[in-house]
């Protein structure tokens, strides 16, 4: 969990930084490290607005979602300068309201970070963006866009001391040893994802086992999820089926 409290610390800088200051924050890495689980919870404890950005959407799109975060609804067919007016104002109406923006790569890829900045620019509302690992380099590019950014954030593979706490929360009935919990760590390369996978294997296994505590002897020979895919299977196997079916 020690990215969710980064990530509180990155918002609150945002927040309580004074006007003269920009007002972006980034969060970056790869996949699986839990950077939207950290948003989400950002998002309930400061009421934060929040999107995700979807691979088909337009500056349009991105402004109508927006503004339903904040419950306005418009036109689908209003002007695109008012509808970033309406945002401008929403955002502005209570400028220690963050707006979390997921999936931010794309907004650089599609050439709409420009209208973002001109939100936050002059809205006043601190806005985090949140994206892989190439996102700061991504902004890099765009010379009004980075310098403006006041926080980076990079989120951290998840340690033991994380895995103790996925499990709390999701395995609350039995206790995890730490042996399988650095097992589950190592395997699952540090991603948040993949340890709830092998979390929730845990579980099913000390409910099979009628066990409340688990170890890694407990485990036994079951597969750690990785997120790999299935090695190519031999081509024997096939023609062993093909045969099996002819006759």
């Amino acid at each position: 969990m020690k990215n969710v409290a980064a990530f509180m610390i990155m918002a609150t800088r945002l927040i309580e930084r004074a006007p003269h200051l920009p007002g972006f924050g980034v969060c970056h890495s790869p996949s699986g490290y839990g950077k939207t689980y950290a948003s989400i919870f950002a998002q309930n404890k400061l009421r934060a607005a929040r999107v995700e950005v979807g691979d088909s959407w337009s500056r349009r799109t991105l402004l109508h979602n927006i503004l339903r975060e904040f419950r306005i609804s418009a036109r689908e067919s209003a002007r695109l300068d008012k509808l970033c007016e309406l945002a401008i104002a929403a955002l502005g109406d209570d400028p220690r309201r963050p707006l979390i923006i997921d999936e931010a790569d794309k907004l650089v890829d599609k050439h709409m970070i420009e209208t973002v900045r001109e939100l936050q620019e002059k809205s006043g509302a601190p806005v985090i963006l949140i994206g892989e690992e190439r996102l700061p380099t991504k902004l890099l590019q765009v010379e009004r866009m980075h310098n403006r950014v006041l926080s980076w954030f990079a989120a951290q593979p998840c340690d033991i001391d994380d895995a103790r706490q996925f499990a709390k929360v999701y395995v609350p009935k039995v206790a995890i040893a730490d042996d399988l919990l650095q097992a589950i760590c190592v395997n699952s390369g540090g991603k948040a994802r993949r340890i709830v996978v092998n979390l929730d294997t845990a579980s099913e296994i000390a409910r099979n086992q009628n066990l409340t505590k688990l170890t890694l002897a407990h485990w036994g020979d079951q597969k750690f999820y990785t997120g790999e895919p299935p090695p190519p299977r031999p081509a024997e196997d096939f023609k062993h089926i093909s045969a099996k079916g002819a006759a």
